[in-house]
């Protein structure tokens, strides 16, 4: 196939289904500006790795494509927001402790509490187990009786309600 077919091909898949993958995504992360993001990532992902022919499942192999980078993003801000605590810790002095810093602390961390108690029972359960007990996920799986995928897809959705908390 052509390079001129194969970009048809991308340029068709966004034509056809573009906006639904930037509804699908906005649907799961409540964040437009993130949905667009990935979508767009998604599609230029594409034109990185043209395909050989049109994927006899589009929709399915746009979501695995997003997924992927979704998995790739939430990894990356992870590491981002690591460095930059680690920053803040190292340079924070007692003069930066004013009332107001810690009333926003105080109002964020409720925030953060209502977040995780509104999770579903077996997000919320699973949630605490990895991040204050450190399970790994098979450790999370075996304690609760479900399978190490179904860890993986509680953990991705409480991280991007988080998230989407954080972007607010």
């Amino acid at each position: 196939m052509t390079a001129e077919a194969t970009f048809g091909t991308v340029e068709s898949l966004y034509v056809g289904h573009g906006e639904w993958l930037t509804a699908w995504l906005e649907r799961r992360l409540r964040c437009p500006d993130w949905a667009a993001q990935i979508s767009q990532d998604t599609f230029c992902r594409l034109l990185e790795r043209l395909p050989e022919a049109a994927p006899s499942a589009p929709r399915s192999y746009l979501v695995t494509i997003a997924r992927r980078l979704l998995i790739d993003d939430v990894r990356r801000r992870a590491i981002e927001r690591t460095v930059l605590d680690t920053h803040a810790i190292r340079h924070a002095t007692v003069e930066y402790l004013t009332p107001e810093r810690i009333l926003e602390a105080v109002q964020f961390l409720d925030q953060v509490l209502a977040l995780i108690e509104a999770l579903p029972e077996a997000t919320r359960k699973v949630l605490l187990l990895r991040r204050l007990e450190g399970y790994s996920h098979q450790e999370i799986a075996d304690a609760l009786g479900m399978s190490a995928r179904t860890v993986r897809r509680h953990i991705v959705t409480a991280t991007m309600r988080m998230y989407a908390l954080l972007s607010d």
